[in-house]
């Protein structure tokens, strides 16, 4: 039988509907919805979304709302279940209470791919753009070999593992200094983008649509894929449980009004990137919008002004990608399965500082020499996997616990999580064989890490097996 872990224990051991585990709950709805934004929009859009259009042309809002459709279906299990498990561990904890404890792991090592090449990857695309805000400012470049890895030809990536380290700076501190840095340049960026939109939109062509889908559905789906990883980051919202002043309430909120505010503008984005300047030239460029907007004013001031944005907005991804990170392993350090130093949270921060630390010195590493492209679809992958586990969690917690306090219920139950299972797998299909025997592979290692670890040191097996002891001396009577 699996090791499942009620959701009224999960909320015990964290404390969730107390005061935390250690943790200090400063964080209301307008400050969940920064954090959420901040973790969403970021290098997917500033940076991802010339790859999208490689793959889709004009057709490129197609896969973007395909995406979303996606993610909202997951979404909408994600504000249920945050709802009623307001706990740091997000789906890992969901998985847990409704799959068991082998699954719950497996999901957490999953977390740690996707979480861990998003702050890599968005690292990588924040080192782009400070070269191109440096070029605006001042015509001049960081030198090739500190601002890439031996695998784009340089020799070490200075500027991803400062953005990582300064966002580590900020999470040590305290939850309430990154709440505010969160929703400061959440602020920036939509500013920005909306700037953007407003100048692409002053030189739109109806030409430049045409042929809207030259790829056909193939290219659609395969630019779907790419643009899915533009929305990686709105589950992060759950991991502040334990944070939230009002988490049943503010979570599932704040988790709908993120997805709505970026799908409108992710699409409205794509459509004034290519209508001002024609899908063949944002295809595949570098700092695409930088180039649209240098393009249609003829200066490069307004592609400065854009960089500016994108340093912001990709920043801030780093610092709540990182947040979520550390708050999933503090979850699942308290439930024995990794060691437990990264559940240590200082009295004096009311963070847990050693496990920010090992976060940002591990996924620093692969940021600075690492290129990280051959691992996108595997991140990709492990990412909608985790998805498809909580539409499935939803399905076994409505049937195992019926009366468990839910202040947000998924509509048209059980349509939309099945939906969300079969969009999942149906983007998990387009990823390619080989991705599908690396994801393989990679679940096999984390297999073997539980067994080898987390099952022998899991608390719930401790306390399970402490029971039956104390229950096998007692006489059987008295039991």
């Amino acid at each position: 039988m699996p090791r499942i872990k009620s959701p009224h224990l999960l909320l015990a051991e964290s404390g969730a509907d107390r005061a935390g585990h250690g943790l200090r709950r400063t964080m209301g709805l307008f400050q969940l919805i920064c954090f959420g934004i901040g973790a969403i929009v970021g290098t997917g859009i500033f940076v991802g979304l010339s790859d999208s259009v490689a793959q889709a042309g004009p057709a490129v809002v197609v896969s973007f709302v395909l995406a979303a459709v996606t993610c909202v279906f997951t979404a909408l299990s994600f504000a249920e279940l945050g709802g009623a498990i307001p706990v740091s561990g997000s789906s890992y904890s969901f998985a847990y209470a409704g799959l068991g404890e082998t699954t719950a792991f497996l999901v957490g090592w999953c977390l740690l791919l996707e979480y861990g090449i998003s702050i890599s990857a968005v690292a990588v695309g924040w080192s782009q753009y400070v070269n191109e805000l440096l070029h605006s400012l001042t015509g001049l470049q960081l030198p090739h070999a500190l601002s890439a890895g031996p695998g784009d030809g340089g020799v070490v990536n200075l500027p991803a593992v400062i953005v990582i380290a300064m966002a580590a700076v900020l999470l040590v501190r305290g939850v309430r200094e990154s709440a505010r840095a969160t929703a400061a340049m959440a602020a920036v960026k939509l500013a920005i983008l909306l700037a953007f939109c407003a100048i692409g939109f002053s030189a739109f062509k109806h030409g430049n649509l045409v042929p809207f889908s030259p790829a056909g559905l193939g290219g659609i789906g395969a630019g779907t894929t790419a643009a899915f990883f533009s929305y990686i980051g709105f589950d992060a919202i759950t991991t502040a449980g334990e944070e939230a002043k009002n988490p049943r309430r503010d979570i599932p909120v704040a988790i709908l009004v993120c997805m709505g505010v970026v799908t409108l503008l992710y699409c409205a984005v794509a459509l004034a990137a290519i209508g001002a300047i024609g899908g063949g030239q944002v295809a595949g460029r570098p700092a695409a919008l930088s180039y649209v907007v240098n393009q249609v004013t003829g200066s490069t001031v307004g592609g400065g002004v854009i960089a500016f944005g994108a340093v912001v907005a990709i920043a801030s991804v780093v610092l709540a990608v990182m947040y979520g990170q550390t708050r999933i392993l503090m979850s699942m350090s308290r439930d024995g399965l990794i060691p437990r130093v990264f559940e240590k949270v200082s009295p004096r921060t009311a963070t847990p500082v050693a496990g920010t630390l090992i976060v940002a010195a591990v996924f620093a590493i692969p940021a600075a020499f690492a290129s990280l492209d051959a691992v996108m679809n595997l991140c990709t992958i492990g990412t909608l996997a985790i998805m498809a586990v909580v539409n499935i969690a939803v399905l076994a917690l409505r049937r195992r616990e019926p009366a468990l306090a839910r202040t947000f219920r998924v509509p048209l139950y059980p349509v939309v999580p099945l939906l969300g299972v079969g969009f999942c797998l149906y983007l998990m299909y387009e990823t390619g064989w080989t991705t599908w025997l690396q994801f393989t592979l990679f679940l096999a290692v984390g297999l073997l890490a539980y067994l080898a670890y987390g099952r022998r040191n899991s608390t719930l097996a401790t306390a399970v097996g402490e029971v039956a002891d104390v229950s096998a001396e007692l006489d059987p009577q008295t039991i």
